[in-house]
């Protein structure tokens, strides 16, 4: 904790709310990823990053190669701006972004689109006339679902209705008799281990179980579909799962990017635990009773399911804690603890974000800290880009 009263020092003439990133940090957890991966590259996954900067200063890293985009609209910003193999990470419906890839033939050299059924091929095409306009040949890569189906359960992520060798070989066969498209790669994304924290022995048996399962049909997927022709991507993985995937003789790549942040929702997980390298501070504006503070603002909630874990938290000073009647809020965040004693209007407090790269949403510039110096970086905000 140690680290933040540092920070406080470094950052005491900034008006609070503000965002900080601990460059050494940062750079260690990057290297954590990297042994994590053993060997093979990382992709990094950019809405968990959401800073042109700190993208950069990945790539630059040893071990890590190319991006993984959320949006055509920002892998078209990103691939304008240098980036050069950019792997979208979800399909896409956005009819101007598609007819701006198939005009440019260097954006489409660098950005391969994801596609799960005969129907995006079918709408990329209606909307590009099939790359015709610019003659660029438009690079697809095909979402697998990695999911674990046991005992009837579906235990995962809802993404991909594409999940046996033939299911995929279907798709894989129309896209390589077009010659509007060039099938470039395949995708396994199996969040059920990446995004689960290890909370319980259930949780344990489902990763285990679903590691094995996904070994084996990955491997069958991919040896058919390189029967069509040669895959330069079989990319799988996250934070939470590079050992598993990286360990896969038939994944060329993996993706991280939250782990570079160390958010909260990967402090219980058992095989690693990433540094915390990113928290914003927030000012005490009031003290309405005998340990409750109560902070300006704050209310950084995080996507996926409202619970618990999606909420930010207090690290700093230690000891303190949201209320459950109001979590944290739009305008006040009351906090509870004994420590919340000894704070004063004024004071500032730290807190951690649940996932990464959202919490940039609220800034347009974050802090970096490196040793006792403090640089600005900008991010996507403050670039006055959105892509969601």
């Amino acid at each position: 904790m140690g680290e933040f009263e540092r920070y406080g020092r470094l950052t005491a003439g900034l008006e609070a709310p503000f965002a900080v990133v601990d460059l050494a940090a940062f750079r260690r957890n990057a290297d954590d990823l990297v042994r994590r991966a053993a060997g093979t590259p990382i992709r990094v996954a950019s809405k968990s990053v959401r800073c042109r900067p700190l993208l950069a200063a990945a790539l630059e890293r040893p071990g890590f190669h190319g991006v993984m985009g959320y949006s055509l609209v920002e892998a078209l910003w990103l691939a304008e701006n240098g980036v050069d193999d950019i792997l979208l990470g979800y399909p896409t419906a956005h009819r101007t972004a598609l007819r701006e890839l198939a005009a440019n033939p260097e954006a489409a050299a660098k950005i391969t689109l994801m596609i799960d059924s005969p129907e995006h091929l079918a709408f990329i095409r209606s909307v590009t006339s099939g790359g015709d306009a610019g003659g660029a040949k438009i690079q697809v890569a095909l979402d697998v679902d990695a999911s674990l189906r046991v005992f009837g359960q579906h235990l995962g992520v809802r993404r991909s209705p594409l999940r046996t060798p033939d299911d995929v070989t279907a798709l894989a066969r129309q896209v390589v008799a077009d010659d509007a498209f060039e099938l470039t790669g395949v995708m396994f994304y199996e969040a059920q281990i990446a995004g689960l924290p290890d909370t319980s022995p259930a949780v344990r048996w489902v990763k285990r179980r679903s590691a094995a399962e996904l070994a084996d049909r990955r491997g069958a997927v991919v040896d058919a579909v390189k029967q069509l022709g040669p895959l330069r991507i079989v990319n799988s993985g996250g934070t939470g799962s590079l050992e598993i995937s990286s360990a896969d003789p038939a994944v060329t790549e993996v993706t991280a990017g939250s782990g570079l942040y160390g958010p909260t929702l990967f402090d219980k997980y058992d095989i690693f635990q990433p540094e915390p390298a990113v928290a914003y501070a927030l000012d005490v504006v009031r003290r309405p009773a005998p340990r409750i503070a109560t902070l300006f603002g704050g209310g950084y909630v995080a996507s996926g399911p409202a619970k618990k874990s999606r909420l930010p938290s207090p690290a700093w000073p230690a000891g303190l804690k949201l209320l459950g009647t109001e979590g944290a809020g739009e305008v006040q965040t009351p906090v509870l603890g004994k420590s919340a004693d000894g704070l004063h209007l004024g004071d500032r407090v730290w807190m951690r974000y649940a996932k990464a790269g959202e919490m940039f949403e609220r800034f347009e510039v974050v802090h970096a800290i490196d040793g006792d110096v403090v640089t600005e970086l900008t991010t996507y905000r403050g670039e006055g880009r959105n892509f969601g």
